[in-house]
C-alpha cells in the first residue's frame, strides 16, 4: 500500500523503550547439560521450577512449518486478548487516538479500547453483515490507528468479502487487524499468505477453537517483522507459561487430530442446519463459516429461558446491533446437538 509507515503510528514512548532482558534471554540453551544459577529459581526439580522460554522457540518452530511464515512474523500471547491489548498499547495514544470497530463483532475490541482510553468509532456492518467500506474510510482521521475485522465474524458466522478488506488495506494508513479465530472451520484462505504484500496487516488466530485448547489461553499473532519487534518490546518476558507451551506443542504436533475434529464439527453443523431449516420457531438461519450458527427467532429472550429449562445453554445475541431476536448455537457433539434439536422441537 502507499503511504504506510510504521514509525508514524508507534507511540513515542514505545519507540525508545528498551525491553526487559530476562535470564533466559541472555543465555539460550543449546541442549548441553548446564548448572543454572542465573535466574534465582528454586533448584529442586518439580517440572515447573524453571522459567519458561520467553520466546517459545520450540512451539514457534512447528508453527513456522504449519503456517508458512517466518519465525520473526510470529508473536504468541496469553490468549488472543493479550495479543490485542499489546497492539493497543504499542500503537494507540490514550485520550488521543481512536480505532474503528464494525458491530456486530467480537466484544473485546470495544472493551480494550475502553481499558486503554482509546476512542472507538463504530461503523455498523451492512444488512448482510459485510463491510461498508465507504463509511469506514469516511470515519477515519489522522488519529485513527486500528481497524478490527473479524472474519469469519463473531457472532454472525460469515466471512468478510476479500475485495472489501483489500480496499481498506490499500487506503488506510493505520493497521488492519484481521481476527481469524474461526479460520480453521472455513474453506476461505487465511490472510497469512498476504503478510509480505501488506506491511499494515496483522492477523490473529487462536488455539482455543479448532485446536480445543481454550483452557490453556494461547493466542497467535502474525505480522511483519517490524510490527512483531515492537510487540516483543512491550510484552511481559514470560507471558506464555511453561505448561501452556508444552500442552500447545503436544497438540500442534497432532495435525491429524485437528483435521478429524474439524471434519466432525463441520459434518454436525451441516446436519444441524438441515434440521433447523425445518423447525417452525426458527425464522432464519444465517450462513456460517465458523463452528456456530446464528438463528433468528420470534422472541430470543423467551427462547433462551426455555432452552435453559431444558438443560441447554446457548448465547443470546439479541442485544447486539443488527441481531435483534437472534440466538447463537455452538456446534457440539452428536449427543449435545441432539439435545438441542429435541429441546427446540419440544418448544415448537
Amino acid at each position: 500500500m502507499s503511504g504506510f509507515n510504521i514509525n508514524n503510528i508507534i507511540r513515542e514512548n514505545i519507540k525508545g523503550l528498551q525491553p526487559y532482558s530476562s535470564a533466559r534471554d541472555e543465555y539460550v540453551s543449546d541442549g548441553t547439560e548446564m548448572v543454572f544459577l542465573d535466574a534465582n529459581e528454586n533448584p529442586f526439580e518439580n517440572g515447573v521450577n524453571r522459567y519458561p522460554d520467553p520466546h517459545q522457540r520450540s512451539l514457534k518452530s512447528v508453527l513456522v512449518e504449519q503456517k508458512g511464515v517466518k519465525v520473526d512474523n510470529i508473536l504468541l500471547g496469553n490468549g488472543s486478548d493479550e495479543v490485542l491489548d499489546l497492539i493497543f498499547r504499542a500503537f494507540c495514544e490514550p485520550k488521543v487516538d481512536n480505532i474503528i470497530t464494525l458491530p456486530p463483532t467480537y466484544g473485546m475490541y470495544k472493551v480494550l479500547s475502553g481499558i486503554n482510553d482509546i476512542g472507538n468509532r463504530e461503523v455498523l456492518l451492512t444488512k448482510d453483515f459485510q463491510l461498508d467500506t465507504d463509511t469506514i474510510l469516511a470515519s477515519v482521521d489522522e488519529n485513527s490507528k486500528l481497524i478490527f475485522i473479524c472474519s469469519p465474524n463473531n457472532p454472525t458466522g460469515n466471512s468478510i468479502e476479500e475485495t472489501a478488506i483489500l480496499k481498506l488495506l490499500k487506503k488506510f494508513n493505520g493497521l488492519v487487524v484481521i481476527d481469524e479465530a474461526y479460520i480453521d472451520f472455513s474453506d476461505k484462505e487465511s490472510w497469512l499468505k498476504r503478510l509480505d504484500e501488506f506491511p499494515n496487516l496483522i492477523v490473529t488466530q487462536t488455539l482455543s477453537k479448532a485446536y480445543g485448547l481454550a483452557g490453556i489461553r494461547l493466542g497467535l499473532c502474525f505480522a511483519s517483522s517490524n510490527i512483531i519487534t515492537v510487540l516483543n518490546t512491550i510484552k511481559p518476558p514470560y507471558n506464555v507459561n511453561g505448561l501452556t507451551q508444552r500442552r500447545a506443542l503436544e497438540q500442534v504436533l497432532k495435525p491429524e487430530v485437528l483435521k478429524h475434529e474439524v471434519t466432525q464439527i463441520l459434518k454436525e453443523k451441516d446436519r444441524l442446519l438441515k434440521v433447523l431449516a425445518k423447525v417452525d420457531i426458527i425464522e432464519k438461519v444465517y450462513p456460517s463459516d465458523a463452528n456456530f450458527v446464528l438463528v433468528k427467532v420470534n422472541n430470543a429472550n423467551e427462547m433462551y429461558d426455555l432452552l435453559l429449562k431444558k438443560g441447554v445453554v446457548v448465547r443470546n445475541r439479541t442485544t447486539q446491533p443488527l441481531c435483534e431476536n437472534t440466538l447463537r448455537f455452538t456446534i457440539g457433539t452428536i449427543e449435545e446437538n441432539e439435545k438441542l434439536i429435541t429441546a427446540l422441537k419440544e418448544i415448537a
